[in-house]
């Protein structure tokens, strides 16, 4: 759950710096920073929904509620989403142009620190409670 708190703070902080008079980016020109919330219109709406999802599973580990998969398996699909939608925009394609101008500001690293997070408490809580497995030809 701090992992999602981290999520969200890091997502309200500065992602992305404009480092030269003659960068733009969203339609703005000059140096500045940007937050991942003020860049990313869709994006931020799927890494909120995602913040949500540990929260979920406390409810669920606290309730004790029956399910047909280990607990945390769909909390870990919704943190790696997350991550890897954090490492989209941040190194494949990074919003503004020129790309030289435009470098990563610490917010990022602080939400993709906080999918991380997320991740690994969601693995560890799937290892508890997952079924035993069975070897290969056993009924």
């Amino acid at each position: 759950m701090g992992g999602a708190v981290l999520l969200v703070i890091g997502l309200f902080m500065p992602w992305y710096e404009v480092s030269s008079v003659l960068g733009v980016i969203n339609g703005s020109k000059g140096e500045a920073t940007y937050s991942g919330w003020d860049i990313h219109t869709i994006i931020r709406w799927l890494l909120l929904l995602a913040a949500i999802a540990p929260f979920v599973l406390a409810w669920i580990v606290v309730r004790d509620h029956a399910l047909s998969w280990p607990r945390g398996e769909l909390t870990m699909v919704i943190s790696l989403v997350a991550s890897v939608l954090i490492l989209y925009v941040g190194v494949v394609s990074r919003p503004g142009e020129p790309q030289s101008a435009i470098s990563l500001d610490w917010g990022w690293f602080v939400a993709l620190l906080g999918a991380l997070l997320m991740f690994g408490g969601s693995v560890s809580r799937q290892q508890e409670s997952g079924a035993p497995r069975k070897p290969p030809g056993s009924v």
